[in-house]
């Protein structure tokens, strides 16, 4: 069983996976190489220029990836490093290798610095594989691919890289030791933190046709899958899976422990079968997934409905009844994956899961906040991709956004979250469906 998604055919790379920028064999040349005023470094969008040339700047001004090093040094960043028992999180590589393009040292050139943040190598891949036939302008995108640089319009790529930092792999890992030691909770959503993130390019007739663009509902799927994997991986990983006496908690559902006792809001789910009172394990991206399995293949739905319960009762039984639950439903969502890569997201399937989320989230189903808050997020994200594709115009667009921002509300402080609000809030946005 693989758990590691192939390039769709759209990429023009059938197959594995190409190694992670952080893992790949070419040498890192640093931010500089890139920033000169005649290559992506100019002040302004040049005129008649297939790319921008300004994506130095954009990066640099904009976007938090080029912040990632100097949160090690604010007190935050030195806090959880104490707490840790480290001397500085500007040099421990358990820091460094998400905040940062911690490549080996051997693997970094005269001018790369740490001192970067997460720049462009990080996620396009060392430039000296590929920095020759990139300027002379003579190659096409799939040769530019095939030199060693990353795919990031790839989905499956691009929400295998994101997770790397974003959940973690079997190279770096944000466990609960140092959840406990002050660092923020990660969520990630692959469509919706791809629309935020500032953009460094546009998407006009001239990247149509040097790049697949991927739907942004086949974006938010493929990352969902992408998010489960991550999470099945790590919980047959043995070196992850375990913190000692106990399993390794930052796969369980942080709110099932963590809210302040007057906050009284168990609530029963079918899809765990458990009690109050036990941990239960993070299945907010099951959640999802199972939603959009039943908008094209309702048996699918039900059997990831099924295989996800019988890891919630096996949770607490046993690590090797666990681990048979595991494996049975990654086999299942590897091949729902495969599908997501191919498949046609139409309006009428946009429609369909969009009305999905909102008949889940009006019976009550995102009890938990996680589920909630990923809910809250795909809504947004399928709802924008239905206004692109004009299948929403602006009135009913503005009409919803509406009732979203009453569950972006909702879900804005994990401690002041209940269910109750945001169930009949979606209530609202179904109705909303019917006039």
């Amino acid at each position: 069983m693989s758990l590691v998604f192939g390039l769709s055919a759209a990429s023009g790379m059938a197959g594995e996976l190409p190694p992670l920028p952080q893992h790949g064999d070419a040498a890192h040349l640093g931010v500089q190489t890139c920033a000169g005023s005649t290559c992506h470094g100019a002040v302004k969008p040049w005129q008649n220029s297939s790319v921008l040339q300004n994506e130095f700047l954009t990066w640099e001004r904009n976007d938090p990836h080029a912040r990632a090093f100097r949160a090690l040094g604010s007190a935050q960043g030195q806090r959880i490093a104490r707490n840790l028992g480290l001397a500085d999180a500007r040099t421990a590589a358990i820091c460094l290798d998400c905040h940062a393009d911690n490549v080996p040292a051997a693997k970094r050139a005269k001018n790369f610095r740490l001192s970067d943040g997460v720049g462009c190598e990080a996620c396009h891949g060392g430039a000296t594989s590929w920095l020759g036939l990139h300027v002379s302008g003579t190659g096409t995108r799939a040769d530019n691919i095939r030199a060693g640089m990353f795919p990031t319009e790839d989905p499956k790529a691009r929400a295998r890289l994101c997770l790397s930092c974003h959940f973690g792999d079997d190279t770096k890992f944000v466990n609960h030791r140092i959840m406990g030691a002050g660092h923020p909770r990660l969520v990630f959503e692959l469509d919706t933190f791809t629309v935020s993130e500032p953009a460094h390019f546009r998407v006009d007739a001239d990247y149509r046709q040097r790049k697949h663009v991927a739907n942004g509902v086949q974006v938010w799927a493929i990352g969902q899958a992408a998010a489960v994997s991550a999470t099945l991986k790590g919980l047959l990983d043995p070196k992850r899976n375990r913190a000692g006496l106990f399993p390794e908690l930052v796969f369980f559902d942080c709110q099932a422990c963590h809210h302040p006792l007057t906050n009284i809001r168990w609530q029963p789910r079918s899809a765990t079968g458990l009690g109050p009172g036990t941990p239960r394990l993070n299945d907010a991206n099951l959640v999802m997934l199972r939603i959009i399995a039943g908008t094209f293949d309702p048996d699918l739905g039900k059997k990831l409905f099924s295989q996800t319960r019988a890891l919630h009762q096996a949770s607490v039984k046993d690590g090797r009844a666990t681990a048979a639950a595991v494996r049975q439903l990654a086999e299942t969502v590897d091949g729902m994956a495969g599908r997501l890569g191919t498949m046609q997201f139409g309006t009428d399937r946009m429609w369909a899961m969009f009305d999905a989320l909102l008949r889940a989230g009006a019976a009550g189903e995102f009890v938990d906040y996680a589920a909630a808050e990923q809910a809250t997020m795909a809504l947004g994200s399928v709802l924008s991709a239905l206004h692109k594709a004009g299948a929403a115009d602006a009135r009913t667009v503005r009409r919803f956004n509406g009732a979203l921002e009453k569950a972006y509300a909702a879900t804005e402080k994990d401690s002041e979250y209940r269910p109750e609000r945001f169930a009949e809030t979606l209530r609202g946005m179904k109705a909303l469906r019917r006039d």
